[in-house]
């Protein structure tokens, strides 16, 4: 019959909730009806959102469920947010929302649960990042997660069992423990409802806005011989549309004897602690009295309840002092308010209890650092970025609250970045200073960020910013002018020399090619007799890649002997950018020209006319010469001119027959045939005299020439006296002009060994002070020929037209250079040169 009685029962019950889940569906579907209202609402309000646009969207949300259409509420037209790749950058937890890509509408991805989003928090809403490409820009949305009444009430246990003393006078309470509602707002806002019984009612306190106290009153006095046990059904109803419920059965165990409880000094408790309080903190101490005596005045506490439930084993209570510790972590983040029941029992048979609570506030306190996340990062920049170009986006966040919660960044090094504040917690770093690759290639960027706390924590994200090169820098060559020395007769592509551009550009903009630009030379410049102009890329060439410089064919100093070009550096970037240098090729002259005998000064045959051809021997000259004439009376001159320059083309005269003590002598350098004692008849009616002209060169070259000196009678010789007249002034001349010459030398000379040996001992700086141009010089075991472009002088020995020498002696000159080029620095020394003219 009992088994009966409850399946009868039972299927009361579940006739009496089946209505409750018809209404259940009915009221959702109000519900969501009025969530889809409120996202329509919510659109219009983007233009007073400043910038930020907000959405709605119930919970449990069916996937595909437009949330918003986000494309049109940021302005966007049709198309442009799938091509600007309109999308969500996804901070932390899973978002559960998406863009659509062909409509750009905010779509729902996957199942909205507010509960295992935000728990009890509320309001509940989702804070996205939208990107926007094409200019990159950053949105803010704010999706509200609204809740549905989901979520019935529900009991720590389906039974709960209750020992009370049958003594228990009426108007006793005792202390349930409610149901939980993981919804929020109206739909967690639980009513209670007992069975109906004779005995026990239904009691609810509120102690705060968010906690509230259920007790069992007892109302009628209990008789355990009458009713031992009691069975009672205690409902929870929340304030949702339609509401829910959960049911626990209270089983009332009526004991005998004790009938006194425990009575505690303080009803509720109320404790605030720090939420860096450490385990084993004390956080308070209850007390209580029981008027029984002896085992029923003994007593122990312990913690019968806690709310939030699944934090119960954060407390522990001492169950004699009735002292309360901390025996687990507090997070203010978690949780900011804790209640706890504590029951003191008494060892009376059946024991009794009496109850008090204690709200425990938690204190936040600053144990949270911020957090920094790079949302977005464009590297590498380019070096001629604009400034205000935006690198990266990043997003700040700290879990504390208050002071504790405001963060300030900064980024480090200041220069050349910074950051600018987008909205809350949202920065952007920006190019405050222009960029040099050349200088800086690479960066690293520390963005540091500090909470307000007491002390303030702090974080950092490092941020590897390379930069990307541009075509901003010429290619420069180490020297603006080079010299290059080369010897004459080299062979065809010798190299001369190696020029070098250096360009801090990197690949294709730092990669240099060579080329002769312009430049050129007359033909015959080094002589004056130039007959025509010829471009620099006739005589040498640069490799492209190397920047070495070849000789394309023999060099002749007869016919150059200095070559000024200019050599182009390009590199290879867009556009190119190009560098100049100018090189002064410098021809040195080799000994590979002999000596040449010159005509007659006068052209023409005659006497005195010495160096005058015989028409049947080439290199035969005559003269005459009067019977008794004195020593030292010039007959002839013997002229003669080398197309070399500086040593090779100084020239010196020996007479090789007659040897011995002949009558005639020569010059050494003059060339001038003169008697070498008074003329005796014995000496013949003619002299033939063999003379070799010599220059300087190594090895030297030499030519001969043959005189023939006739001797005739004094009345003979006068017939030539005019025309002898006019050879000796012209001797006469030269001789003063050679004497002024080697004075000028010596002077030279010596001012050089002075200047020499100050340059030696004098310090650096005077030695290096001014800058010079480049000199080029060949020594010899005489002296020195050199040139510059300083200064000159001319000197004329002759008359007649004239080829250009220069001479200078100083003292410890280096060798000529070897077969291959040299290039020299320009020199500090000043150099005074000497032109010779001497007379063709």
């Amino acid at each position: 019959m009992k088994k009966g009685g409850a399946g009868r029962a039972g299927e009361r019950r579940r006739r009496r909730w089946e209505p409750c889940g018809a209404r259940a569906a009915a009221a959702a579907m109000v519900v969501c009806v009025r969530a889809v209202v409120r996202v329509l609402v919510l659109q219009a309000a983007w233009a007073l959102g400043g910038g930020q646009v907000r959405y709605s969207v119930p919970e449990e949300a069916k996937g595909g469920t437009v949330v918003g259409r986000l494309a049109q509420d940021l302005g966007l037209e049709a198309g442009e947010a799938e091509a600007r790749r309109l999308r969500l950058v996804a901070q932390g937890r899973r978002a559960s929302v998406e863009v659509s890509g062909a409509s750009g509408a905010l779509v729902v991805s996957s199942r909205l649960d507010r509960e295992e989003l935000c728990g009890k928090s509320a309001p509940c809403a989702l804070r996205l990042e939208v990107l926007l490409e094409r200019p990159l820009r950053v949105f803010h949305v704010e999706v509200e997660v609204t809740d549905i009444n989901d979520n019935a009430p529900l009991f720590p246990a389906a039974t709960k069992n209750l020992s009370l003393s049958e003594n228990s006078p009426p108007g006793s309470r005792f202390p349930l423990e409610g149901a939980s509602d993981a919804d929020i707002g109206a739909n967690a806002q639980l009513s209670y409802t007992l069975s109906p019984s004779e005995h026990f009612a239904l009691d609810m306190k509120s102690s705060d806005e968010n906690m509230k106290s259920l007790f069992l009153v007892l109302t009628k006095g209990l008789d355990r011989e009458s009713l031992a046990e009691h069975r009672l059904v205690l409902t929870a109803i929340d304030g949702g549309r339609p509401s829910l419920t959960g049911t626990v059965e209270l089983l009332v165990s009526v004991l005998d004897a004790n009938d006194n409880p425990p009575e505690f000094n303080q009803s509720v408790y109320k404790v605030r602690l720090p939420e860096n309080a450490a385990e084993g903190t004390l956080v308070t101490r209850v007390g209580a009295t029981d008027p029984d005596e002896g085992i029923n005045q003994e007593f122990s506490f312990s913690i019968v309840s806690s709310l939030p439930a699944a934090k119960r084993d954060v407390f522990s209570i001492d169950p004699r002092t009735g002292e309360i510790r901390v025996q687990g972590p507090l997070d203010f983040e978690e949780v900011r308010l804790y209640e706890l029941q504590i029951e003191a029992r008494d060892m009376g048979v059946p024991p009794l209890s009496g109850h008090c609570g204690v709200m425990l506030e938690v204190l936040d306190v600053n144990d949270n650092a911020p957090e920094v996340w790079v949302t977005s990062l464009s590297v590498p920049v380019p070096e001629d970025a604009s400034v205000g170009t935006v690198v990266a986006l990043l997003s700040v966040s700290d879990r504390d609250s208050g002071a504790n919660g405001r963060v300030r960044c900064a980024v480090w090094p200041p220069a050349p970045f910074g950051l600018v504040a987008t909205f809350a917690g949202s920065y952007s770093l920006v190019l405050r200073e222009a960029l040099d690759r050349e200088r800086v290639s690479e960066y690293e960027v520390e963005v540091r960020a500090e909470d307000g706390g007491a002390p303030p924590l702090r974080a950092s994200r490092g941020l590897r910013v390379p930069v990307s090169d541009v075509n901003d820098n010429a290619p420069a060559f180490a020297q603006a002018v080079y010299t290059v020395l080369a010897r004459e007769n080299n062979a065809a592509g010798a190299e001369l020399a190696r020029l070098w551009a250096r360009d801090p550009d990197e690949a294709g903009n730092g990669r240099v090619s060579y080329s002769v630009a312009e430049g050129g030379a007359g033909a015959g410049s080094g002589s004056g007799s130039g007959s025509g102009w010829r471009p620099a890329s006739s005589y040498v060439s640069v490799d492209a890649e190397s920047g070495r410089l070849w000789a394309l064919r023999p060099l002749d100093y007869e016919e150059l002997q200095v070559l000024q070009f200019e050599v182009r550096a390009v590199d290879a970037g867009e556009p190119p950018l190009c560098g100049n240098a100018t090189v002064q090729l410098f021809v040195v002259d080799e000994n590979d020209n002999a000596p040449a005998l010159l005509p007659p000064a006068g052209g023409g045959p005659g006497p005195w006319a010495a160096g005058e051809a015989s028409a049947s021997a080439p290199g035969s000259l005559w003269a005459w010469a009067a019977w008794g004439a004195p020593a030292g009376q010039v007959v002839a001159k013997i002229r003669a001119v080398d197309a070399d320059s500086g040593y090779n083309a100084w020239l010196r005269y020996e007479l090789w027959e007659p040897r011995g003590k002949g009558p005639f002598r020569v010059g050494l350098y003059s060339g001038e045939v003169s008697t070498a004692r008074a003329l005796e008849e014995a000496d013949g009616p003619r002299q033939r005299l063999l003379i070799v002209v010599r220059d300087h060169g190594e090895p030297s070259r030499s030519a001969t020439a043959t005189l023939s000196v006739s001797l005739v009678e004094g009345a003979e010789a006068a017939l030539s006296a005019a025309a002898a007249a006019g050879g000796a002034a012209a001797s006469a001349a030269t001789n003063v002009w050679l004497v002024v010459a080697i004075c000028a030398v010596s002077s030279l000379f010596l001012l050089a060994v002075v200047l020499y040996g100050a340059s030696r001992w004098a310090p650096r700086a005077a030695v290096l002070a001014g800058p010079g141009p480049a000199t080029l010089v060949c020594a010899s075991e005489v002296g020195s020929w050199s040139y510059s472009q300083r200064q000159s002088r001319s000197l004329c020995v002759a008359d007649g037209a004239g080829k250009s020498d220069l001479m200078v002696f100083s003292p410890n000159c280096p060798p000529p250079p070897g077969p291959e080029a040299d290039v020299h620095e320009p020199s500090n020394m000043h150099m005074l040169f000497l032109w010779k003219c001497v007379e063709k």
